[in-house]
């Protein structure tokens, strides 16, 4: 069986330790949707400027093609909007979404003990402002970013297997 799996949500919400956690436990490759970027994209954030959809739309069509070229991959990537989403299954159709959940007051203390990031506390609400929850008919699963990481683990593996079914 075929696992395409993106964790999502905003700058803060663990996805990569999330997703590289799921990766392991399901034997799957991992990778950071950040690592996709180009370097334009990268200098742009870390200036403290929001990207744009130009920005955004040829680095969501290499994640999902990155996802398409493997059969059991998991990648970290933020996938705020409705159409972002729809990009990046434009080119792996059976992707499945997890969305991380995580309040604001949390979100921001945890950029702010990030130092070795290139994306600025700065750009949170810019972030949250963009951000559209997983919709009816997108297959994926809404999981709480607060609770333990193997809670976490279990409730997507379980929404994984269920969406298969």
């Amino acid at each position: 069986m075929s696992v395409r799996i993106v964790v999502m949500g905003p700058s803060g919400c663990g996805k990569s330790t999330v997703g590289s956690a799921l990766a392991e436990s399901m034997g799957a490759r991992f990778i950071d949707g950040d690592d996709l970027h180009p370097l334009t994209n990268v200098e742009k954030m870390a200036a403290g400027i929001p990207l744009d959809d130009a920005d955004r739309m040829p680095w969501l069509r290499t994640v999902g093609a990155t996802l398409h070229g493997e059969d059991r991959i998991v990648i970290a990537c933020s996938a705020l909007r409705r159409r972002y989403r729809d990009a990046i299954r434009e080119e792996s159709p059976d992707t499945f979404f997890v969305e991380l959940v995580v309040d604001r007051a949390t979100l921001e203390a945890r950029l702010t003990q990030r130092a070795e990031h290139f994306m600025p506390a700065s750009l949170l609400d810019s972030q949250l402002g963009t951000l559209e929850s997983l919709q009816d008919g997108e297959a994926g699963v809404r999981v709480s970013a607060s609770l333990a990481l193997d809670e976490e683990l279990r409730l997507i593996r379980e929404a994984v297997q269920a969406s298969a079914l």
